[in-house]
C-alpha cells in the first residue's frame, strides 16, 4: 500500500509565504509526476503546479511567478512553496503522486488527504 502525508497548510496574511509538503510512503518503484491541485468552497477542483520524469516543471496561470514546486527524490517528497499569498489562494490544496509499486508495474494516482490554506488579515 501506498500513503501520501501532507503537511504545511494554515492561516497566513496577504502577501505572507507557505510551504506545503507531501511524503509519500510505501513499495514504491517508481514515481512518474507530483502534482498540487486546490479546491476553495463551492468551486472546482484546479490543478496548482506539476514536476516530472526528468524534472521538467509546469504551473497553472493563476500561481505563475508566485509558487514553485520542487521534489527531494530521496525522500520521495513533494513541496510546494507559495509567496505573495492572496485571499484567493484559500483552498484545500492536495498532492497527487503518479507511480509504481513492487507489486505492479502499471503507475497509477494516489491523493494526500488534503491541507488546508487560509489567507486572511
Amino acid at each position: 500500500q501506498v500513503q501520501l502525508v501532507e503537511s504545511g497548510g494554515g492561516l497566513v496574511q496577504p502577501g505572507g509565504s507557505l510551504r506545503l509538503s507531501c511524503e509519500a510512503s510505501g513499495s514504491i518503484s517508481r514515481i512518474n509526476a507530483m502534482r498540487w491541485y486546490r479546491q476553495a468552497p463551492g468551486k472546482e477542483r484546479e490543478w496548482v503546479a506539476g514536476i516530472y520524469s526528468g524534472g521538467t516543471i509546469n504551473y497553472g496561470d493563476s500561481v505563475k511567478g508566485r509558487f514553485a514546486i520542487s521534489r527531494d527524490n530521496a525522500k520521495n517528497t513533494v513541496y510546494l512553496q507559495m509567496n505573495s499569498l492572496k485571499p484567493e489562494d484559500t483552498a484545500v490544496y492536495y498532492c497527487a503522486v503518479l507511480l509504481s509499486t513492487s507489486s505492479s508495474s502499471l503507475a497509477r494516482d494516489y491523493w494526500g488527504k488534503g491541507a488546508l490554506v487560509t489567507v486572511s488579515s
